[in-house]
């Protein structure tokens, strides 16, 4: 049995945990990008968190998913990384 199907018998047997799975999908999805972005770009999370003014560690527990970053935080990551980030609400 490969993850996908895992996942899926996960979920049609538990719908507790396919609805916290898809609440905290946007979360993971943003960090997703960060972290590759980020190593596209060949920066470490080090030079990020100069970037920012902020401490490795801390972009380490964002990465990880240890720590939920503030808008703030996320605005400046994306701005040293060159991009913008858009929010919309529908």
């Amino acid at each position: 049995m490969n993850f996908k199907e895992l996942k899926k018998n996960i979920f049609d047997s538990n719908n507790k945990v396919k609805e916290e799975y898809d609440s905290l999908y946007l979360e993971y999805e943003i960090i997703k990008q960060l972290i590759e972005i980020r190593i596209k770009k060949n920066i470490t999370q080090k030079e990020l968190a100069k970037m920012i003014g902020t401490k490795q560690s801390n972009i380490s527990r964002i990465e990880t998913g240890k720590s939920l970053p503030s808008l703030s935080i996320l605005y400046k990551m994306a701005n040293a990384l060159n991009k913008e980030i858009k929010i919309t609400i529908k």
